[in-house]
């Protein structure tokens, strides 16, 4: 099936480069596994085409085995952060940098089976922009979070303000039109998987079973899963600043109340159970909570005001390899 999509797509433009982008954070059990599969899907297409691997700071010796497969196969490149920045800005990174015609963003856990690309490659073939990968099913994930996932996709879709499809991570197919668009985006917030959604090309999904990770750890820990969260749900709605709104208003409305009804209680009950410390204690401790959460809303959009105004780089080069220095200053015009 694959050299049947290469022929099609070769016979369009027989110059076609398509590239790989995967981050990479301490990743040295898979890495190797992941080269190997990559590398049967690259010959079946038989295309032009490159691996952009990122080193998101890794401590232990993943620089090291991209060197060497860099050293073995010329098709490999990699940027390497000076420190950890996450993966949201590896993946950011790896676009800035990118060749290709058309840009394959896939974790390194091989979670994402690289045997999805030719598939991916047909659709954009057929005229879509974006093809993302949908989960129809996770493996080896705890209920917990299967069921913590399925709540904050649908709930980031009916909050945001773009149609952000549910059930999708960062695994996806991005034609150039795409890549560019992203890339001129100035965002230090970036919750790359709604920018995509954002740009407002063409898409469509391919479904997939998410298989368990090879080895190693989760990268997304419960926290990291939370943080995440945060940030798809700022960078798109406003609705918690309403949500501030609404809770000002019903604390007012509730105030209102219970002020009639300690009048009413003091006229016809003096000695009512509900008049003295007991209330005044919970009215004190319910408009605290209120005033918290409108706070901490506040402060989650202030802060991210806070970080586009420092206009700092998203991220620092320790080390590149197979990068041309043209390439290298295109991106410098993005974000280093």
């Amino acid at each position: 099936m694959g050299a049947k999509i290469a022929n099609m797509i070769s016979s369009q433009d027989p110059n076609l480069i398509y590239s790989l982008v995967i981050p990479i954070y301490n990743e040295e059990d898979t890495i190797t596994q992941l080269y190997d599969r990559l590398s049967k899907v690259m010959s079946q297409l038989a295309l032009e085409s490159e691996i952009i691997l990122v080193d998101d700071g890794s401590s232990d010796r993943s620089l090291n085995m991209i060197q060497e497969l860099r050293n073995k196969d010329p098709r490999v490149r990699y940027i390497s952060f000076a420190r950890n920045f996450g993966h949201q800005i590896a993946v950011t990174a790896g676009l800035n940098f990118v060749q290709g015609q058309v840009a394959i963003v896939m974790d390194a856990d091989l979670q994402d089976p690289p045997e999805l690309v030719p598939d991916m490659l047909k659709l954009w073939h057929e005229g879509f922009k974006i093809v993302y990968a949908q989960r129809i099913g996770r493996k080896d994930e705890s209920c917990f979070k299967r069921l913590s996932v399925y709540l904050f996709y649908r709930i980031l879709r009916r909050l945001a303000d773009v149609d952000i499809p549910i059930d999708t991570g960062d695994f996806c197919l991005m034609d150039r039109q795409v890549i560019e668009a992203l890339n001129a985006m100035p965002e230090r917030n970036r919750y790359v998987r709604g920018l995509r959604a954002w740009t407002g090309f063409k898409q469509t999904a391919i479904s997939y079973e998410r298989d368990g990770r090879l080895a190693g750890e989760s990268k997304y820990p419960f926290a990291k899963l939370v943080s995440l969260a945060i940030d798809g749900i700022v960078s798109f709605s406003r609705v918690p600043l309403r949500l501030a709104t609404y809770l000002g208003l019903i604390t007012a409305i509730f105030a209102i109340v219970m002020i009639g009804l300690v009048i009413y209680w003091r006229l016809t009950d003096p000695n009512s159970q509900f008049i003295g410390f007991a209330m005044i204690t919970v009215s004190v401790f319910f408009l605290g909570a209120v005033q918290l959460i409108c706070i901490g809303i506040l402060g989650e959009y202030i802060g991210r005001i806070y970080e586009e105004v420092k206009r700092r780089p998203i991220y620092t080069l320790k080390e590149i390899g197979g990068l041309s220095n043209k390439i290298l200053q295109d991106a410098n015009t993005h974000n280093l």
